[in-house]
């Protein structure tokens, strides 16, 4: 868990990282997969960590997120089914919280399967999509703490490291839904009509 100094700091990560990734993933897809690699094996390694001094903490923090861009950058051919079983298993935690529920770990597993299957079929379109949603999400939560909102900031320094992508930072707060959408489709067609090769 990162410490509550750190919350500004991990804000920024996400709104300039989720602003790479929502106009620029396919692009930029090694850095996007560096910077999510960064964010987990920071995560990872923090919260795997007794609460001892800040700076253990952030040194854990930095040595394991660079370890995880590492293997994230490394396992650039995964990258694509790992963002596809993201994508899939995002889209089941949104549709369980709109009923305001956990969602079973089976079907959970069984959208990640067929969202790495379907982004290893439809590599480019994938990334594109899965980036930019990813991204404009990832923007949004960052944004919103860095304006003050306790549950976003809590969310963007989240010590459950499995609380990446939290899908309910604003709970009451229906435009961030459209927000959400309008921004993930704007990173969409940006995407799909710059010019340009992927590095």
């Amino acid at each position: 868990m990162l410490p509550t100094a750190y919350a500004t700091p991990a804000a920024v990560i996400f709104l300039i990282g989720g602003a790479m990734a929502c106009f620029a993933g396919y692009r930029l897809f090694r850095w996007v997969l560096g910077i999510n690699g960064f964010i987990i094996g920071a995560l990872v390694a923090t919260s795997a960590m007794s609460a001892s001094s800040m700076w253990t903490l952030a040194v854990a923090a930095v040595v394991g997120g660079l370890i995880g861009a590492v293997l994230m950058i490394g396992a650039y051919f995964l990258g694509v089914a790992i963002v596809g079983a993201g994508v899939g298993a995002m889209l089941v935690h949104l549709g369980w919280s709109l009923a305001h529920a956990e969602p079973p770990f089976w079907a959970v597993m069984i959208a990640a399967v067929i969202g790495a299957l379907g982004a290893l079929a439809i590599t480019r379109y994938m990334i594109i999509v899965g980036t930019a949603f990813g991204g404009a999400w990832m923007l949004i939560v960052g944004a919103m703490a860095l304006f003050g909102d306790r549950a976003a900031a809590k969310a963007a320094s989240a010590g459950d490291m499995w609380v990446v992508y939290p899908l309910d930072p604003a709970p009451g707060v229906w435009w961030m839904w459209m927000a959400w959408f309008a921004l993930g489709v704007t990173g969409a067609v940006v995407q799909v009509f710059t010019k340009g090769k992927k590095r």
